[in-house]
């Protein structure tokens, strides 16, 4: 147990510093966390329109443990606090020529799925899932639970064994290299280069060991918790507050104030509030261009190429679609011409690959009764100056259009309401620098070693925890940054 006096300020409420919060206030410190925003939950947000609820940033809940092991610390039932139900359906697919795929979270019966719907045969898939599996159990000890910038880390059995079989991640081919030599049919490699996609990247560029996240879903499973993505911010919140952590929202931090090479706290306006440690959750470009002007910065990670952004449309649906399900794709037939577009020229596809999640399929108050609310995203690049209101207006007629044909029902009509989120705000509003929504991109083979630290190797007492460090982004990575800061500071 520290000791009363010793104080932490967390940077930023999103669930990386909620959670950083949590862990810190349970071992005995006084935790303040100070939040620019009206509230928590940083890029896991909501909106409320017309009568509709939207979970404005993330939609897919996976790995729910690192959740539920916050509360468990805190000598607390997480299912007194937040609940979730496990999906039997992760996502269906939609295709132009008609094929739909359901992707089944039983393994058999997804394997038996894609056997019936394309040229590959479901021991292809059942062989994918179980190399999937594999690269899991070897970086999982390695990359995602411990900081990869700490020698004494190298040094243990579990470490040196995973080190020994790194040959077995596949980090050498792409991930579309990999998944074309595995299966015949594009749908098939389109279904699993998708994957990349989950932290930022390109899969004609990343490492096919980005072929672990389908065994997130696939084994582990994906849920959805009752009241939507929304309240695990509510539940993590009230847990931290239970806890004795204090919030400071709509309080913007100006400086990290050194003492030395020792943080001594943070000045924001006239007021300098003093800390034994703290973490940033901002992310990790702002964090130096903003509040460590007079620290020389790691140009080398700060100029690295970003993640992907995206484009979201909230749209309030009048009517209802008894074919979709609460996660849906709509494949481009040219998927390598959309992240050509994305990544080479900066741009958007005239033909994206959609993403619709629906909550309401689930949380029936989320809309109106015999109304959806759709969530509506395309994966654009970040923000480097483009004719966004252009590219937007572009877009939404592509997707509009995109979804009638494959509906076969006229969709503008319906729409009787709009929220838009692009690369612009969700650079401004979570301070995410050019809007990218996992810090760096992972298009290079040793990517994850190239990502910011979770400490800082010159500046005592100053941790950085968020989607923009190790491990990496996403709210299980995200959650686990959290823990390896705990780990650090212990």
């Amino acid at each position: 147990m520290e000791k009363d006096s010793d104080k932490a300020i967390i940077i930023g409420a999103g669930i990386a510093g909620i959670a950083a919060a949590i862990r810190l206030a349970v071992r005995g410190y006084s935790v303040t966390v100070f939040e620019a925003g009206r509230h928590p939950g940083g890029k896991l947000s909501e909106i409320k329109s017309d009568g509709f609820r939207f979970d404005a940033g993330p939609s897919l809940f996976t790995m729910p443990q690192y959740v539920d092991e916050l509360f468990t610390l805190a000598g607390k039932d997480p299912r007194e606090h937040y609940k979730y139900l496990k999906l039997d359906k992760v996502c269906k697919y939609f295709f132009e020529d008609g094929a739909r795929i359901n992707a089944y979270a039983d393994l058999q019966k997804f394997a038996a799925e894609v056997e019936h719907h394309t040229q590959d045969t479901k021991e292809s898939v059942l062989n994918f899932l179980d190399k999937s599996a594999e690269i899991y159990h070897i970086t999982d000890p390695v990359f995602l639970q411990r900081s990869l910038h700490k020698w004494k880390n190298y040094f243990n059995k579990t470490t040196l064994r995973s080190l020994l079989r790194f040959s077995r991640i596949d980090a050498f081919r792409t991930m579309n290299q990999a998944n074309s030599s595995k299966f015949a049919d594009s749908k098939t490699i389109r279904l699993f280069n998708r994957y990349a996609t989950y932290n930022g990247s390109n899969p004609y560029q990343a490492p096919a060991t980005l072929n672990v996240i389908p065994h997130f879903e696939q084994h582990f499973g994906a849920y959805f918790p009752e009241g939507g993505m929304y309240s695990i911010i509510r539940a993590l919140t009230n847990l931290a507050i239970d806890c004795g952590v204090k919030f400071q929202f709509e309080t913007y931090i100006d400086q990290i104030v050194l003492d030395g090479k020792k943080a001594k706290g943070v000045r924001s306006g006239q007021s300098m509030h003093p800390a034994d440690i703290i973490v940033s959750n901002m992310d990790i470009w702002y964090t130096y261009r903003t509040l460590l002007k007079h620290v020389k910065a790691p140009e080398n990670i700060l100029g690295q190429e970003r993640s992907s952004s995206a484009l979201i449309f909230y749209w309030g649906i009048s009517g209802s679609f008894p074919e979709l399900d609460l996660h849906n794709i709509f494949f481009t037939e040219d998927y390598e011409d959309e992240f050509r577009q994305i990544w080479e020229r900066k741009d958007i596809a005239m033909d994206p690959t959609i993403y619709l999640n629906i909550s309401s399929k689930i949380e029936k108050s989320d809309a109106p009764p015999g109304k959806e609310n759709w969530f509506t995203m395309i994966n654009v690049p970040s923000n480097s100056g483009q004719n966004w209101d252009k590219l937007i207006e572009s877009a939404r007629n592509n997707i509009i259009a995109k979804l009638t044909r494959i509906l076969n029902r006229e969709i503008e009509t319906l729409i009787v309401s709009e929220q838009i989120l692009d690369p612009r705000k969700i650079d401004s509003q979570t301070f995410s620098f050019q809007g990218s929504l996992y810090g760096s991109s992972s298009n290079s083979q040793f990517a994850a070693f190239l990502r910011h630290a979770n400490f800082s190797s010159k500046i005592e007492g100053l941790y950085f925890a968020g989607g923009s460090v190790h491990p990496g982004g996403g709210i299980p990575l995200a959650l686990l940054s959290a823990k390896i800061v705990d780990e650090l500071v212990k």
